[in-house]
Parts: C-alpha cells; structure tokens; sequence
C-alpha cells in the first residue's frame, strides 16, 4: 500500500488523479497541500487524509511514501526536485517544466535520488493510441510517410478551478506557454510514441489569435501553435494545437501510409478507422477518448503505483519525456527566429 500525497487540488487533480487514487486498492490518499488551504481541506474531508500548511511539511512527512505534483506550469521543477530530495517518488502533471535546463535538472534529480519521476503524459495510455501502435508496428499501413496531429477545444477558461479569464493558464508568469505547453505537448509527445521516433527538425508559428484577458487585452501567453515535425526517419507531418476551436474538441492523429491512411479518433463512431490503397475500409469500435466533458480513467495512477509497486522504469518516465520537451522548446525557437 503505497500512501501518497497531493500538492495542487486544482481541477486535474479533483476530476482525474484524486479519485482515481481513491479507487486504486494499492493506494492510499494520505495528504494534501494546496495554496488555498480550504481546497485541501475540502479534498480531505471527502477522500481522508491529513491537511499539510506547507509542502515542506508534507515532503517532511516520512509516512508518505510518493506525491502527485498538481501546480501550475512554473513550479513543475522545483517542487518536483525538492520531493525527489525529500526522498519521495514524483508524479508530475504536465507540461514537465518551462525551460529545458529545469527538465534535465528533474531526471538529474530523480537518478540522483533513486526515486521514480512520472510525467503525466496520459495519451500514450489511450486505447486506440496503444492499439494503433501496434498495428502500425505489424506494417498495417505500410511506411508512414507523412502525418497531422491536433489537439483542440475552446480554452481552459471554462474548465478552470477557477472559470473565467483570470485563470492562472493566461498567466505568463505561471504558466510559460499557452496552448503549446496544454495541448501541444501531448500530441508531440504522442507522434514520437505512435511513430518510435524522435523529431529532429522543427519549423513553428505560435501566436495568440482570439484569446483575451479580463481587460480584453489579449493574453500574453499562446492560444494556438502550428509545427511541422520531421522525424528521425524522414517522415514529416504537423503537430496543431489550439484553444480557439469553438465547437467539438478535436483529438485526433491521422497517419498516410504507403499501403492506405490511419485515422485515430477521427471518427466519433469509431476511435481507429483505416482505409487501404485498394479502397478497404476497416473500423475499430476502442474506447473512446478523454474529454474534459467526458472524464473516465486515464491509466496514469494505475501506471504510476504499478510502476512504485515493482520498482520498474515507466515508459511516461521524466528521462522518456525529454524528446518532448526539446522539441517543444524548438518549436518555440524556431518561432522567435
């Protein structure tokens, strides 16, 4: 039994991490730590556990044995070093942190400390994503030769801890990037997974279009993102990730291949369509994918005890995260130059 403490009680952790611990027979809800203290102590009267004042305090606490790190964006790194120092294993939401030197800093933390850092980069985990993969290991499409991936819905506004326009996700300060580092980083993320290869090139635009802060100025952070991806192989596609999609999220992966197309959770009726050079159409009823609308279990807290149980290396580890993030810090490159 593994007891764990949270650090953040915002919306992820309240619709997604916090009650799947709760129904996880391996894990115990021990803790939880929030700025705002009446959150934490509103999570603690549903789910039990101890209210910490501090996250030293918590981390001080040699009954935890693991954190889940639910913070926004710019305080990824330190408090995922401090809890790796403090002797705990880490769970951190994504994106992994907002510079490339504080991300080797976590994995250098993690090796250092001997403790196991997750990064929750739960669409590798997605039914179709899993299956897809093998399908397109056993050659189903013949060589991928070019791909789109895009990741859309209308903003975290509506979706926020805190709805409306002062959410800490419009906040440079908190939280770096926009959509890139909400959206962006899952389907960079996801294209590596599906293809097993790593990007190596990036051309970028990341510009913010629509979105506008409580004094209707636009937000100083990115509300939509545009790369094209080359990969290790040669196979070229684009990554789009927006918050200016005003109807149906969008969260799909299409893959051109040279034997026939795979769409991924292209089609609302099934979750993997492919259709053959012959003109062939196979359908794949899988399980459909996460919304914020419509949350089921992600897999990331059944991996991640897993994962602490057998001691093992995950494949959402901070070390097979990295790719990730230097492609997404390129991209942000690539735009500014």
């Amino acid at each position: 039994m593994k007891r764990i403490g949270i650090i953040g009680c915002g919306k992820i952790a309240q619709v997604r991490h916090i009650p799947e611990l709760a129904i996880n027979s391996n894990a115990q809800l021990a803790g939880f730590y929030n700025p705002t203290t009446k959150r934490a102590e509103q999570m603690a009267q549903k789910y039990g556990g101890k209210v910490y004042g501090s996250i030293e305090d918590l981390l001080a606490d040699s009954s935890i044995d693991a954190v889940v790190i639910c913070l926004a964006n710019q305080a990824h790194a330190e408090v995922t070093i401090q809890a790796l120092k403090a002797g705990k294993d880490v769970l951190c939401e994504k994106p992994m942190a907002t510079t490339m030197e504080d991300c080797e800093a976590m994995v250098k933390a993690a090796n250092q400390s001997g403790k196991i850092l997750m990064i929750a980069h739960n669409q590798r985990l997605a039914k179709a994503h899993v299956r897809a993969k093998e399908l397109l290991e056993k050659g189903f499409i013949g060589k991928v030769l070019t791909f789109r991936t895009t990741f859309g819905h209308g903003g975290p506004e509506s979706w926020s801890i805190n709805p409306g326009k002062n959410t800490w996700f419009f906040n440079k300060q908190k939280a770096s990037l926009g959509a890139m580092a909400d959206l962006g980083i899952h389907k960079t993320d996801l294209i590596q997974y599906l293809l097993g290869q790593n990007i190596i090139s990036v051309s970028a635009t990341i510009t913010t279009l629509d979105k506008t802060d409580a004094t209707g100025q636009l937000i100083n952070v990115d509300d939509n993102a545009i790369c094209i991806y080359t990969m290790e192989n040669g196979v070229i596609g684009t990554m789009t990730a927006s918050w200016t999609y005003y109807g149906s999220e969008d969260n799909s992966t299409v893959l051109y291949g040279t034997k026939g197309i795979m769409r991924i959770y292209d089609n609302p009726n099934y979750a993997i369509q492919i259709e053959t050079k012959n003109g062939e159409k196979i359908y794949m009823d899988v399980e459909p994918i996460q919304t914020n609308d419509n949350q089921t279990k992600s897999g990331i807290i059944d991996l991640f005890i897993d994962t602490l149980e057998q001691n093992i290396d995950s494949e959402i580890s901070g070390k097979n995260i990295l790719p990730a993030m230097r492609a997404i810090f390129a991209a942000v490159q690539s735009c500014q130059e």
